[in-house]
């Protein structure tokens, strides 16, 4: 077995990631749907368009939130890919949420939904967020009386579902429009379905390296992430305290024992929705992957690793309506 196979092998194990021990290093498109690693991302499903439409329109009013002054997209910006350049959210009383808002683009993709990946429902998920008094602080009885007592909301209800507002229904529109955030056709889903064209040598040289080093041993699968939990420092880094995660743990309300434990963050559309890691410590991509590198892989990258799988990363950014998404001000390198 090749040394470098060895290696990754060897990390896998400590990441817990048994399955993908053996990574492939080659990163042609023909070997990549071989070894199942990635997938490309399919267009949205087909939705009821007019639940998606309620959905898009709650999404963005304050209606839901308990003060009435944040909305869904206060948090994730379809406009500034899907999060807003903030280290932390805000919640409904304007304090500091623990955690960094993720991007709300391509959830569905997620088989584990929150930082902490203890969801597997986006019904259940956002029932969580409307309800937590650190993020929208609302109540079911508060909300069903005041889109009731709004006559745009309580004709559309009647329209779409046959009955006034309720729990269900706004869960239900919210959670189509969700699924409808799918941001298709990025170069590397070209790439994956054979475009020769489609990566730059230097893009495909930090695909490799992506590989070659683990990094697929937990972002993989057609969202490249969001699929597992993983402890957050395999390999110990002084210069990063574990005070922060014991922080974010106490707002999240999770168990000791899951102190270091993360849901793995998809990495499409990473290059656009910085500040990174849960905490939104991290403001640059080369600096999150430097990062990466020393506290999960015990590796310490090159310049030019670095460099090349960032341009590997870049061509993760997707299409939404059309558009290739754009970045928050200041949350990429230039």
């Amino acid at each position: 077995m090749p040394a470098k196979t060895r290696s990754v092998g060897f990390r896998c194990a400590l990441a817990g990631a048994m399955a993908l021990c053996w990574i492939p290093i080659d990163g042609s498109a023909t070997e990549l749907r071989e070894s199942r690693t990635f997938a490309p991302l399919e267009a949205a499903p087909a939705l009821d368009p007019d639940k998606v439409a309620l959905g898009r329109t709650l999404f963005a009013d304050p209606i839901l939130s308990r003060s009435q002054t944040i909305s869904c997209s206060s948090c994730h910006d379809l406009a500034r890919g899907g999060t807003v350049g903030l280290s932390r959210a805000i919640a409904d009383d304007g304090k500091e949420h623990g955690f960094n808002a993720p991007t709300v683009f391509n959830v569905a993709a997620n088989y584990l939904l929150g930082w902490r990946g203890k969801h597997k429902s986006l019904e259940v998920l956002n029932e969580k967020v409307l309800l937590d008094p650190r993020l929208m602080a609302a109540d079911w009885s508060l909300l069903a009386d005041r889109l009731e007592q709004s006559p745009p909301y309580a004709a559309w209800f009647r329209r779409v579902f046959g009955r006034p507002p309720d729990r269900a229904s706004v869960l239900d529109a919210l959670v189509a429009f969700q699924r409808s955030l799918v941001t298709a056709n990025s170069r590397f889903d070209r790439h994956l379905r054979g475009d020769a064209s489609a990566l730059t040598p230097d893009e495909l040289k930090g695909l490799k390296l992506f590989m070659s080093y683990g990094c697929a041993s937990c972002h993989q699968g057609v969202n490249l992430g969001g699929n597992m939990r993983q402890r957050f420092g395999i390999f110990a880094d002084p210069s990063s305290s574990s005070a922060v995660n014991e922080a974010a743990s106490s707002t999240a309300g999770a168990q000791a024992s899951d102190d270091d434990l993360f849901r793995v963050p998809s990495l499409r559309n990473v290059a656009v929705t910085g500040p990174y890691f849960h905490d939104g410590r991290v403001d640059s991509l080369s600096e999150a992957v430097s990062i990466m590198a020393r506290r999960q892989l015990g590796q310490t990258l090159s310049g030019s690793d670095i460099e090349a799988i960032v341009a590997f990363l870049n061509t993760l950014t997707g299409e939404y309506d059309g558009r290739k998404l754009e970045s928050p001000a200041a949350s990429i390198d230039p």
